[in-house]
């Protein structure tokens, strides 16, 4: 079995006449922290909504652990071990945090793995237990976005998929987040995160890629990419 957990080759993604994705490789080694950068229409979510078999790509290859799932139905791909946590958070609002996080299992038949799933997403974010019994609309964002990758990690699984998880958020929120996205790489669960937080994601990444219409013009180890002056004039600003 490969050792790479996902490998992207010559990927790309069309919408109608546009070219959204132009050919891009992209390797995430098992167990790492692999970042996608850039600003907004660059194709990152194009990306990763492809990876997780929402959008069906133009030409190009997606593997899983050498599996080819390029063409498979979500539903599969999810029960294979890859979920998203999306952009925007879409959290069902008029069910409660324990009834979202019980639909993020909807590939788990197993009673004692669901209630692991629980104790888990329970002991990253002890806010959702407390709030468990509340109809979601009532959360305030950051909540919300716990609730995203919460219920993302409900169906335990081995690449979790994290879209702008620090969008809209106050920065003390932000490194909370970043934070748990850590312990959760920690423990294991290769993760691959889209986000125009550059600075802060690069802090917690493996290796980074820099998209730009739909092409990727940097791409190396995190620690080199936060100290490339190109890129911190055009992505990161001041820290």
């Amino acid at each position: 079995m490969s050792t790479h957990a996902l490998e992207i080759r010559d990927l790309h993604i069309r919408y109608g006449a546009i070219e959204a994705v132009k050919g891009i490789d992209i390797t995430v080694p098992e167990g790492s922290v692999v970042a996608l950068l850039g600003a907004n229409g660059a194709g990152k979510t194009s990306t990763l909504r492809t990876i997780s078999g929402l959008i069906r790509p133009a030409s190009g290859t997606i593997t899983y652990y050498g599996q080819d799932i390029t063409q498979m139905d979500a539903e599969k791909i999810t029960a294979l071990g890859i979920s998203q946590s999306p952009e925007g958070r879409q959290i069902f609002g008029d069910l409660t945090v324990e009834e979202n996080l019980k639909v993020g299992a909807f590939v788990v038949s197993d009673k004692s793995r669901i209630a692991k799933a629980f104790d888990r997403c329970y002991h990253y974010f002890p806010r959702l237990r407390e709030r468990k019994k509340q109809l979601s609309y009532t959360l305030s964002g950051g909540e919300l976005q716990m609730l995203a990758i919460a219920r993302a990690l409900m169906a335990n699984p081995k690449v979790l998929l994290l879209d702008e998880p620090s969008l809209g958020l106050a920065p003390l929120v932000v490194r909370d987040i970043f934070t748990i996205i850590s312990e959760i790489q920690k423990e294991g669960t290769t993760v691959v995160i889209v986000e125009q937080n550059a600075l802060q994601t690069l802090k917690i990444a493996d290796y980074g890629y820099v998209l730009e219409v739909g092409e990727i013009n940097m791409h190396g180890e995190a620690a080199t990419l936060i100290k490339d002056t190109r890129l911190v004039e055009a992505y990161l600003g001041s820290a």
